[in-house]
């Protein structure tokens, strides 16, 4: 009878609990789906704002990826998903550098052929990541030459906005330049493939493509080295395509790397072609001396790199501008002549400047006789540290010995 009164109460008490903890489930399984719902509808939102609104016309008011490609858009474009597999997770390991604008990671395409790529992601928070993702979009995949790097593809879903370029198992003329000790192994022959593989590349932005393209940013970091060492220039989230007769423009948003900044441009906002010139002779003399622009420090007269190299022309001392790995007596006045238009490059007033074209006839020409260069533009700059030493070898060779009629271009 106890018993029998014992299972009466406990029915009516285990109903209740298995009640109540069916009651929770359900509670739980309905807040996940509204969960569930607001964020995918969270989602879809953040994907639309990057949606291209049409307006009567059909005409694109936003730019799509369809619309920004014009012509190109059978460009590829890779998901998310594919790209996070290739570069494992965008694995730290995998990360082959960082910009303001994102990460540029390594990666491996799934496929036969496992096909390494370059992906650069950029910056969720980045204010201005969309305008550069925009503006690389469509002047890279309107452009092919050797000597820049290769759109493979893009993705772009909601807030990731990726671009896949070529791999570069070199790395950059940066790494080789400024890296570890054991890596700079670049040879004066090395030095002016590389420097004439620039030049030609400039030499296509400026007069050979379909566009005129003005660069804005080119520097050491900038240029990406293949297999076989050959430059190619990357970066064109700050190029301007110039109209058919347009030769200079106005900003007021002045973007780049102060220090391969052309005077009129860093103070004034004017660019034009002769802004990458000054560009290229500062990234030239750089690849001549070994020494970095923006680090490179004279204690006695605060001299900036240029300013050292042109301290040293002057005092015809030229064999002490080149760093000793370059310094080979066969080449020295194919170096000579490199040093010469490097000065010329860089002169301070734009019209000074020789053009692309120009620039390509002094370096490869043997017989051709080159202008003489006047003092450089920012030949000095304050310090607050210590100079390091400058390598220089016991010989000396007079600048004199280079004959000076190539008329230049402007």
């Amino acid at each position: 009878a106890y018993l029998e009164n014992a299972d009466k109460k406990r029915g009516p008490k285990a109903i209740t609990i298995i009640v109540a903890i069916v009651g929770m489930i359900l509670i739980r399984i309905f807040a996940f789906w509204c969960w569930s719902k607001m964020a995918t509808r969270k989602e879809k939102k953040n994907r639309n704002r990057y949606m291209v609104p049409f307006n009567k016309d059909g005409t694109v008011e936003e730019s799509s990826m369809t619309g920004m490609l014009g012509d190109n858009s059978d460009l590829p474009g890779f998901s998310f998903k594919t790209l996070a597999i290739a570069t494992n997770d965008f694995s730290l390991l995998n990360r082959l550098g960082r910009g303001g604008f994102g990460s540029v990671y390594k990666g491996i395409l799934l496929g036969p052929d496992g096909r390494e790529v370059a992906v650069k992601r950029l910056s969720v928070t980045s204010g201005q990541g969309f305008q550069e993702f925009k503006n690389e979009v469509i002047v890279i995949s309107k452009l092919q030459h050797r000597n820049l790097v290769r759109l493979l593809g893009y993705c772009f879903e909601g807030d990731e906005k990726m671009l896949v370029y070529e791999y570069m198992p070199k790395k950059s003329l940066d790494f080789l330049l400024f890296g570890p000790i054991e890596q700079r192994i670049l040879s004066w022959k090395v030095c002016f493939q590389i420097i004439e593989g620039i030049a030609r590349g400039m030499l296509y932005l400026h007069r050979d493509s379909r566009f005129k393209v003005i660069h804005r940013d080119l520097k050491a970091s900038n240029v990406l080295l293949d297999e076989q060492l050959n430059p190619k220039i990357s970066d064109f989230g700050m190029a301007r395509i110039f109209g058919g007769n347009e030769l200079q423009a106005d900003t007021v948003r002045v973007v780049g790397t102060y220090g391969y900044m052309s005077p009129e441009y860093a103070m004034q906002g004017k660019f034009s072609e002769k802004s990458d010139v000054y560009s290229f002779g500062v990234l030239l003399l750089e690849i001549v001396t070994g020494k970095k622009n923006t680090s490179f420090y004279d204690y006695e007269e605060s001299l900036s790199l240029l300013g050292y190299t042109w301290k040293l022309w002057n005092e015809d001392k030229v064999e002490e501008i080149v760093h000793p790995d370059r310094s080979e007596p066969c080449f020295l006045t194919e170096i000579l002549r490199c040093i010469q238009v490097g000065l010329l490059c860089v002169q301070e007033f734009s019209n000074d400047r020789p053009n692309m074209s120009s620039i390509i006839s002094m370096l490869t020409s043997e017989t051709a006789t080159l202008p003489t260069p006047r003092e450089p533009a920012f030949t000095q700059r304050k310090i607050s540290q210590n100079p390091y030493s400058s390598q220089s070898s016991g010989k000396t060779c007079s600048r004199n010995e280079l004959t000076v009629s190539l008329s230049q271009g402007r």
